[in-house]
């Protein structure tokens, strides 16, 4: 053997080092173009001035992302919203049918989806955070894969929606209303089925302006062709499921104009087959997140489904649904705080930053229970106006500006646990947060609540404070979980998580 074939595999393996710390360095060098020097972990918090001055500089960073999400998110609730305002001038049958498609059918699917589609805040916020921005793609077009699967699987609800909701005791006349609709208002199905991975996709690389001027169009857009087809041409709910299905397509089809425009770099760099890889692993971390969403998003759905049992189902069911929609505009808040504190935690534990995760969530927190104490406020002051916004029926609004007290006190609750929520999400603890809610809102909110109305006879109004009681709850579980949380540590497992997922270079 000549000296020529001697040095060839000592040439070939000092190749491949170079190749491998070419590959470190460009991960480091994109690592450090992302997460700059003011994004480095936050000092010791020893004092008001030092508390004072990161709190502020973290607020901005905080807000950056939750001012564009909870726009985003408000213009996305009201595509309903407004739609059942506009079902309202339909009729009272009409604003029931839809309420109870809209928080009853539409909700199950919506919750489940938007779960399932919450694994990529964990699994594309942390990988973008270690540099890994490659793999973000290719974890949104995995659950791309899952969540249509999925949408196919809830169209037998859609289907047969008339059937449960007789057999879960509604009035007639609004299950057959309400099951019609259901039927029209598959397309949307799908539509989430798109929409929930890119939200998350967009969301882990902080491009939420966009989806918040792709929502407001949309929202303009909505709101004349409700007043179009559902009053002015006279197509009632079929006009209102038409229109809700178009605006939630039109969002979806500008957002993958966006994306594929190659305004996202590494990214997005086209369709893979790497999507179908490993997709049963992929099922099993979206299923402990839908799990996790869907027991917080049900929960308050026992409410509209107990308000039609009740004597005149129609007049309760309609002023349950308006305390809804008006808990779900201050929801929708909260969500966006729970997009950006999700964001900030899993970028900053992705970048090795535990105390800067950390104090993202108190801001979070902060900033959160200031925003639902205001809104009390002004649903307590303008108790006997706001009520004639939502409907012409007298007692209808009679019974939503009795029932104002339990909604503030709900909306101030929801306006921060959300925010826990997000932090859960971000840190990867969906499985464990699961089990708290079903502790806290199935086995004590929920039998609360039906003791407290049927028991002590305080109606619907018992099963409220039963359900607040167990929000409560939940809320000081997931405080003590928070507090009890060794944040190093958090930050040291999301390398071993991104190898998990296939983002390691060197072990693909």
């Amino acid at each position: 053997m000549d000296q020529n074939d001697k040095e060839q595999p000592l040439l070939s393996s000092i190749e491949r080092e170079e190749d491998r710390l070419y590959s470190l360095s460009s991960r480091v060098t994109t690592s450090a173009a992302t997460f700059n020097a003011d994004s480095d972990d936050v000092p010791p918090i020893t004092g008001v001035r030092v508390f004072s001055r990161e709190f502020y500089r973290e607020f901005t960073k905080l807000w950056y992302l939750a001012g564009p999400a909870i726009f985003t998110s408000v213009c996305q609730f009201l595509i309903s919203a407004i739609t059942q305002i506009f079902c309202g001038h339909v009729s009272t049958i009409a604003q029931a049918a839809f309420s109870v498609e809209d928080l009853v059918i539409s909700l199950f699917s919506f919750g489940a989806m938007l779960g399932m589609g919450s694994a990529l805040e964990t699994l594309c916020g942390q990988a973008y955070g270690a540099g890994q921005i490659d793999m973000l793609g290719i974890y949104m077009q995995r659950s791309w894969v899952i969540l249509n699967i999925t949408a196919l699987i809830f169209m037998v609800i859609h289907i047969f929606a008339q059937q449960i909701l007789s057999i879960i005791g509604q009035a007639p006349e609004i299950s057959k209303a309400a099951g019609t609709l259901a039927i029209w208002m598959i397309p949307q199905l799908f539509a989430y089925a798109i929409n929930f991975p890119i939200s998350k996709f967009l969301q882990a690389q902080s491009k939420i302006m966009v989806m918040a001027i792709i929502s407001a169009v949309v929202l303009a857009l909505h709101v004349f062709f409700c007043w179009l087809l559902m009053l002015k041409l006279g197509w009632g709910l079929v006009g209102a499921a038409v229109v809700v299905n178009a605006s939630w397509w039109v969002i979806d089809i500008s957002q993958l104009l966006y994306i594929f425009s190659g305004t996202c770099g590494r990214a997005w760099s086209g369709f893979s087959w790497r999507a179908f890889e490993n997709l049963w692993g992929f099922v099993r971390l979206s299923l402990a997140s839908a799990v996790m969403l869907c027991l917080e998003m049900w929960y308050f759905m026992v409410l509209i489904i107990f308000a039609g049992y009740l004597e005149n189902p129609e007049v309760s069911v309609d002023a349950m649904s308006i305390c809804m929609n008006l808990l779900g505009w201050a929801f929708m808040v909260a969500v966006g705080m729970n997009a950006a504190i999700s964001v900030r935690v899993s970028n900053e534990l992705g970048a090795g930053h535990p105390r800067s995760a950390q104090f993202s969530m108190v801001v979070a927190v902060i900033s959160g229970f200031l925003i639902g104490l205001v809104f009390s406020l002004i649903l307590m002051i303008t108790r006997d106006q706001y009520p004639a916004i939502f409907s012409n029926d007298k007692q209808v609004r009679d019974l939503v500006s009795d029932l104002t007290p339990l909604l503030a006190i709900s909306l101030t609750i929801n306006s921060v646990q959300p925010v826990l929520s997000g932090v859960a999400v971000g840190a990867g603890w969906q499985s464990v947060v699961a089990y708290v809610n079903i502790a806290c809102y199935y086995i004590l909110g929920i039998p609360l609540g039906l003791i407290l109305a049927y028991k002590f006879d305080l109606g619907i109004k018992g099963i409220w404070w039963g359900m607040i009681f167990g929000t409560v709850v939940q809320t000081c579980v997931l405080f003590g979980m928070i507090y009890k949380t060794n944040w190093n540590k958090e930050a040291s497992i999301v390398e071993d998580r991104i190898k998990r997922w296939g983002g390691d270079t060197d072990t693909q």
